[in-house]
């Protein structure tokens, strides 16, 4: 099963037992209906759901918008007051940390599962780099976030955050290249180094190109050219 986030249902829905890592891993589907109907029409939503809903709007404002996201187009979005969402989150800031939270649990908790499997390091290697690239490509407007775009303007301590996650997933790479068993082209340091590059690259042009230009294009064989180990010697 593909993991999903079911915005539809104003839930974060991880199944991390995919097994196919570069296949979409959708988290934040822009299929926003309980979102866009009016506050009038709907029953009266608790405050956990409250802000699962806010943080699903943002991610569909970032897929939908080159602007700086405003609290008062967020506002507008949910046809809520401003004062409404400040009821839930003390600044926008916070509303951009819950996501960073999110996109981390969810993003460690599939390298966790893909290090469990029984696979050869440079394959789980592999899996990580195809699972970065396909993250991004099912959720655009988290893309943004993890390019530092959306945070331009934005408190210095989330693009912080930002470099920390990125850091964190290459330090997951680097370990699985040291245990592979026969040595890689590059040192497991340059290697995963360059194969973080690559990602950073993809994500960038994915979001320059207004989400045109696919991640995962040809990606398979560029990671396998990442990972390429040297023949055994006889």
């Amino acid at each position: 099963p593909t993991p999903q986030f079911c915005s539809a249902s104003s839930k974060l829905m991880v199944d991390l037992g995919a097994k196919d890592w570069a296949s979409p891993i959708l988290i934040g589907s822009s299929v926003m209906t309980d979102v866009e109907e009016p506050e009038r029409s709907r029953k009266r939503l608790k405050p956990g759901e409250r802000k699962l809903q806010i943080l699903q709007a943002i991610a569909a404002m970032l897929e939908e918008e080159s602007e700086r996201i405003t609290t008062a187009g967020l506002a507008a979005r949910l046809q809520v007051s401003e004062a409404a969402l400040y009821r839930h989150f003390a600044s926008k800031a916070q509303m951009y940390e819950g996501l960073l939270e999110f996109i981390e649990q969810t993003i460690f908790g599939l390298i966790n599962q893909i290090d469990s499997e029984p696979d050869p390091a440079e394959h789980k290697a592999r899996s990580i780099v195809l699972m970065l690239l396909n993250f991004a490509e099912t959720n655009p407007g988290m893309t943004r976030v993890l390019t530092g775009e959306a945070l331009a303007y934005e408190n210095l301590r989330l693009q912080h955050r930002v470099n920390q996650l990125i850091d964190r997933a290459e330090a997951s790479l680097r370990q699985c290249l040291k245990l592979q068993k026969e040595p890689g082209l590059l040192d497991p340091t340059l290697q995963a180094s360059l194969a973080i590059s690559f990602v950073q690259g993809r994500w960038l042009r994915f979001s320059k190109t207004a989400f045109r230009a696919a991640p995962s294009e040809s990606a398979e064989t560029i990671v396998e050219a990442l990972f390429f180990t040297k023949p055994a010697a006889d």
